[in-house]
């Protein structure tokens, strides 16, 4: 048998999602949660009147986490059928439940509502690593609240904003993905026992046509696994829209992630902020010097894959065919679980880069006040024009300035000496001192730090409230 050297194995796996989100996808998870399915069905039908007794449900129970795969391995190698080869495993351990295993079910009992299951276990580690992001951004946006940098539009720099209203940026487009996980959350159903075709006509057989005891069933199903209905209608499956859904979620994470990134990947370049960078962490193979955003350069990498592969459910759930067709079984169990996987790591990652962002506050400032002239000159002409100026020849002059000192910097990499060049200026009735007192970057912020403040009060605190509960302490595999 060749070793893990020899084959195959995802990067989700060895290098990127946590244990815990791996573990909602595993083998493990699945099977017992097929028993447990197994088990409130004999449950509830034992209750509804049917011939089971405590005996073998006891027996079911004192099985339902000890599953022997490797019956169930070689069974399936005999029929092709994941479902009745595990029907068959657990009967084995359960002789005396053995006839009643999965009575009335078809396949799409255990393996459709342990994949709703899935999608909520894995959306809750979703919502807790969310939580800690939004977090750890506000603490941030909170204490750099005030502190003046430049904004940019089409990446040149525009006005001035400060660094914690810039975060608030970054939280805006967490906070509307942790609501929209919330909302679909809230209308996640468990598919119930609807038979092959989604007619519960098997179960309708059982319990002698009594619709209320078939409907019953259903509810009863629903409170063991923790919903608190099932879905009205379907087919064999339930909707694969809900996929769907959940992987647009996911996208919009990964959306958002991405664009947090990215900008931290041009400030770094900007020397005006930094992710982490630990003691003896190299940067490049050739240049000892370099401090790289891998990080955030993976964060984009794992988000575009992600935001590609949120397609896949989509084109899925328009191709089933009438009741139910088998085509989405081989994508569905790996897009689904890929994308979960994702996510997860790039929240790991996310809550890193944010518990640890360095500021330079320095370079900050040297690099608001290169440009801050510039933004100035509109203050400076109102100033002027209050001071008896005549505006259109205020702005004239200040344009051919402004030009001229542009020029200084681009092309003969001088100083900016627009200032200099405007106080010299008889025409412009303000002094050098004066016109130096509107070179305060606080001036020019507007309302970022209060904008801030109320974001974190009115939007992210709530949101905290109700979904931050323990710290999340992302550790990176690598």
């Amino acid at each position: 048998m060749p070793d893990n050297k020899d084959i195959y194995i995802s990067p989700f796996s060895t290098r990127y999602a946590s244990f815990d989100m791996q573990h909602v996808f595993s083998e493990n998870f699945k099977f017992r949660t097929w028993r447990r399915l197994w088990i409130a069905l004999a449950k509830a039908e034992k209750e509804l009147g049917l011939n089971i007794t405590d005996e073998q449900i006891a027996e079911m129970e004192a099985h339902k986490d000890d599953i022997n795969y490797e019956e169930a391995g070689k069974r399936e190698k005999q029929v092709r059928h994941d479902v009745m080869s595990h029907v068959y495993a657990y009967g084995l351990q359960c002789p005396k439940a053995e006839p009643i295993i999965h009575l009335g079910a078809t396949s799409c009992y255990v393996g459709d509502n342990t994949d709703i299951i899935i999608l909520r276990e894995a959306s809750e580690i979703i919502q807790k690593k969310a939580a800690q992001v939004l977090k750890n951004l506000a603490e941030f946006a909170e204490k750099y609240k005030a502190l003046p940098c430049l904004a940019y539009t089409h990446l040149q720099p525009a006005q001035l904003t400060t660094v914690g209203k810039r975060a608030a940026l970054w939280m805006y487009e967490l906070t509307q993905d942790i609501e929209n996980l919330d909302f679909q959350l809230s209308r996640l159903r468990l598919l119930g026992s609807k038979g092959t075709t989604g007619t519960q006509a098997s179960f309708m057989e059982l319990f002698g046509g009594d619709e209320d005891k078939v409907k019953r069933l259903e509810a009863l199903i629903a409170r063991d696994m923790g919903f608190d209905d099932c879905v009205p209608v379907s087919g064999q499956t339930y909707s694969r829209k809900v996929d769907s859904y959940f992987l647009s979620v996911l996208s919009g994470f990964a959306q958002s992630a991405y664009k947090f990134s990215n900008d931290m990947r041009l400030l770094q370049s900007f020397e005006e902020m930094e992710e982490p960078f630990e003691k003896s962490q190299i940067g490049s193979s050739a240049m000892p010097y370099k401090r790289n955003p891998m990080r955030c350069e993976r964060i984009s990498s794992l988000a575009r894959y992600v935001i590609a592969d949120s397609v896949n459910p989509a084109m899925t759930a328009g191709t089933q065919w009438f009741e139910r067709t088998l085509d989405d079984s081989a994508n569905k169990r790996i897009s689904v679980a890929e994308a979960f996987l994702a996510v997860d790591a790039i929240l790991n990652i996310y809550i890193n880069v944010t518990s640890g962002i360095v500021v330079y506050e320095n370079v900050i400032k040297k690099r608001v006040m290169e440009k801050l002239p510039f933004m100035a000159t509109e203050n400076i002409m109102m100033e002027s024009v209050k001071r008896g100026g005549d505006r259109q020849q205020l702005h004239e002059i200040i344009r051919v300035y402004s030009h001229e000192a542009a020029a200084q910097v681009k092309l003969h990499g001088g100083a900016n000496d627009l200032i200099d060049r405007i106080a010299a200026d008889s025409r412009i009735p303000l002094s050098k001192e004066e016109i130096l007192k509107e070179l305060d970057p606080a001036k020019y912020t507007g309302r970022s730090a209060s904008q801030t403040e109320e974001f974190i009060r009115e939007v992210v605190a709530p949101i905290l409230e109700g979904h931050y509960t323990e710290p999340v302490n992302a550790v990176l595999n690598v």
